[in-house]
């Protein structure tokens, strides 16, 4: 699939790093932008030790999304991520997505290197769509029940897996209709969810399938993890591995993360498993 100016192999597993330049994401906040400033030493020194890792692509945001996050401006939003950008922009051969909702944060993006916008609003917010059409960056549409602030008190579902799937569905009929072509999705593991919900979502993650589109998974150190586990929210490292195979297993081929070193090595171990099932030589 093609990102921008590079181009990559989705038929084999992505790994997608996660760079929240926010004061208040949920596992990292902060760490990126302090004292209401960018801190872009440290932000180029984590991506780079992401790419040396072996990740494919990177993730920036700078809007948080946790659950009852509040919005930001969308200058605020370009003031983080655009200058991020266009850093790694420069200094990196690898595919840069930008987590936003925002038709002018999109617009801006795709000048300053951005190769994929991922939205967690399926591009509902106000001229977002017609921004996604106008820069033909390929989009992921997510699903979110509600918005950030409430999405976790309105997690109801008759059929989580079927409700979800109906959900991208439409999105991509709309997008396709407005000339938004290029598309993936996330099931939106978290985003007004219970663990139940996400449980089932995860096993049947195989019934997006018939979307016939590349699907992106986003479990990584999620509280889905933690309400399994009892750790908090550093300490989910096995954790997400293990969700994150499961999903490969079930037909997820881009993996969003924070710990991108261990997550490159568990999916080169899938990969190799998968690939010899799959082998016609003699004796497989």
């Amino acid at each position: 699939m093609q990102f921008g100016t590079r181009t990559l192999d989705l038929s084999i597993p992505q790994v997608m790093g996660i760079l929240n330049i926010t004061p208040d994401s949920f596992s990292d906040g902060g760490e990126l932008f302090s004292a209401g400033l960018l801190q872009l030493s440290a932000v180029i020194e984590r991506a780079s030790a992401m790419v040396n890792a072996g990740a494919t692509m990177l993730d920036i945001g700078g809007e948080s999304t946790r659950p009852g996050a509040e919005p930001v401006s969308s200058q605020q939003e370009m003031d983080r991520v655009l200058p991020v950008l266009q850093a790694l922009s420069a200094r990196f051969d690898i595919v840069l997505s930008v987590d936003t909702s925002n038709a002018g944060v999109i617009r801006e993006a795709a000048g300053a290197g951005a190769g994929l916008i991922n939205d967690v609003r399926a591009l509902s917010e106000p001229g977002a769509l017609e921004a996604a059409a106008h820069v033909q960056l390929p989009v992921c549409l997510m699903h979110m029940k509600g918005a950030p602030a409430t999405m976790q008190k309105m997690a109801s579902y008759s059929d989580v897996a079927a409700e979800v799937a109906g959900f991208l569905q439409s999105r991509v009929e709309v997008c396709q209709h407005s000339g938004v072509n290029k598309l993936l999705i996330d099931p939106g593991f978290g985003f007004g969810k219970t663990l139940q919900h996400n449980l089932v979502l995860l096993a049947r993650l195989k019934e997006l399938l018939p979307l016939n589109l590349p699907i992106l998974v986003g479990m990584s150190r999620k509280r889905m993890l933690g309400d399994l586990t009892g750790k908090s929210e550093k300490e989910r490292e096995a954790a997400g591995i293990a969700a994150a195979v499961l999903a490969m297993q079930n037909g997820a081929c881009i993996i969003r993360t924070h710990d991108v070193a261990s997550m490159v090595d568990a999916v080169k171990v899938w990969h190799a498993v998968n690939a010899a099932a799959h082998s016609q030589l003699p004796g497989a």
